[in-house]
């Protein structure tokens, strides 16, 4: 069949790849796959992040006194926050070219007292954290993620539930003979989420006396003693998270997508860094992804993309390749000014069982490649930075001459969707920012769906934009 090129598609583009594009597509896959099976956490992406590109000989900014084209250096915040660039011919001042992303993703949290025994079984207390459906993570196995840091600042790492030998967790649902008043609620009613306890025990400690008081959540604090050295009060210094247990998988039998937790949004930071990597030489202008945390609510903290550690980078960078004769609080604003940003972000794919949400003609579909969606927010495109029709049209010539598989939307039917990414915290420094992302199916449930030929896809388009 003949190789797609460069074209905007609304239909299933998947058979039109060469051989070479499907071995390239396939091996892309695979590798995102294995990433995918270690970011579990912003933290765990972070740290994979980091092993990936200083393997391509990335450097600490920190370490570099000055900087020239073709140097590559980043910058993190945290363990959670990155900046990762590979430095261009032009000055700074001429613009960056941003692939900008995040790596959280909805989850369930530990409350800061978490431990609790109730009927004779252990519990760990829960808040859920971003937009989930709650029946969504009832019965499934979970995995436990995060750090236990102590007040001396050794850190103690957890990562239980996606070996083989390990044990998982469970938030538990009433079965259906005696869910007659449940079912009888409307959905938002039916889950409590202060119900959404999670099982972690039901054996009391063998040495405690039968007289003992929550012998059950004495025997695991006694097994968290004793396997990581942690006492029930580390929990307030803890960051502690419950995802899906289990890796990424080939979806159908066909194998032509890929179910996994997080794809939201690390299928889109996970091209973005590939891309970046993938740069030969020096770019024209320097290339840059940012991969940030708190997306989910709000972009919100010294991790989010709200915070000033991307203007404060640029600033850093500033200092080692400097605009000569401009003060350096100018140099920084004009540099943010004469960018240009792919908000990378996923976004929603028509499901033919849920017409009434699809905004016609409007909404992407699986294997029409990544999505440019112009604007975001919600209602009449309330929170929308709505990028300008000069930055779509140099896009579409961009995308055309590397041969980059596309399709535009929007997320969802007038006033039944919406949604908020990064791009209008980046369009606040006067730069063109539009989204650009992989849609799925089950957004925000613990198994999202992406293709694979629209995951190779968005790093296609990520890279011929980073190296225009």
């Amino acid at each position: 069949m003949e190789e797609a090129k460069g074209i905007y598609v609304r239909e299933n583009a998947a058979g039109r790849l060469s051989a070479a594009d499907r071995a390239a597509c396939a091996e892309y896959a695979a590798d995102y796959a294995s990433y995918l099976g270690v970011a579990k956490t912003e933290r765990r992406a972070y740290a994979e992040a980091v092993r990936r590109i200083e393997a391509q000989g990335f450097r600490p900014l920190e370490a570099c006194a000055t900087l020239k084209p073709g140097d590559k250096v980043y910058r993190g915040y945290h363990g959670k926050t990155l900046m990762a660039a590979v430095i261009g011919q032009e000055p700074l001042l001429a613009g960056l070219r941003v692939i900008g992303g995040h790596t959280d993703a909805p989850r369930i949290d530990l409350k800061p007292v978490p431990l609790c025994e109730k009927g004779g079984l252990a519990y760990f207390d829960t808040h859920y954290y971003g937009g989930i459906k709650k029946f969504h993570w009832l019965v499934h196995p979970l995995a436990l993620y995060g750090v236990v840091v102590k007040p001396d600042g050794s850190k103690v790492e957890i990562a239980i539930g996606d070996k083989p030998e390990d044990p998982v967790f469970q938030i538990t649902d009433i079965l259906p003979h005696f869910g007659a008043e449940q079912s009888g609620k409307k959905l938002s009613e039916a889950f409590d989420p202060e119900d959404m306890d999670v099982l972690i025990g039901s054996a009391p400690d063998p040495e405690a006396d039968k007289e003992t008081k929550e012998a059950v959540k004495r025997n695991i604090l006694r097994i968290l003693g004793e396997t990581y050295g942690i006492t029930e009060e580390d929990f307030l210094s803890a960051e502690l998270e419950l995802v899906p247990a289990g890796m990424p998988r080939d979806l159908g039998l066909d194998r032509s997508m890929i179910v996994g937790y997080g794809h939201d949004d690390r299928v889109c930071a996970y091209a973005g860094l590939r891309a970046l990597m993938d740069l030969r030489g020096a770019p024209r202008h320097t290339a840059m992804v940012l991969l940030c945390d708190k997306e989910e609510i709000g972009s919100v903290g010294a991790t989010g993309m709200d915070s000033t550690f991307f203007e404060n980078s640029v600033a850093e960078l500033l200092a080692r390749r400097p605009a000569e004769g401009i003060p350096a609080d100018l140099a920084v604003r004009r540099t943010l000014e004469a960018s240009r940003m792919l908000s990378a972000d996923v976004c929603a794919a028509s499901d033919p069982h849920f017409p009434n949400a699809d905004s016609t003609g409007n909404m992407a579909k699986l294997n029409a490649g990544g999505c440019l969606i112009k604007y975001t927010g919600s209602r009449g495109k309330s929170g929308a930075s709505d990028a300008r029709a000069e930055f779509i049209a140099d896009l579409r010539r961009v995308f055309a001459q590397d041969g980059v598989v596309w399709q535009a939307g929007e997320l969802g039917r007038c006033e039944k969707g919406g949604g908020g990414t990064i791009a209008l915290f980046m369009a606040r420094y006067g730069m063109d920012v539009v989204d650009f992302g992989v849609p799925l199916l089950n957004m925000h449930a613990p198994w999202e769906t992406a293709s694979k030929h629209d995951c190779y896809m968005t790093y296609r388009a990520y890279r011929a934009f980073l190296g225009e």
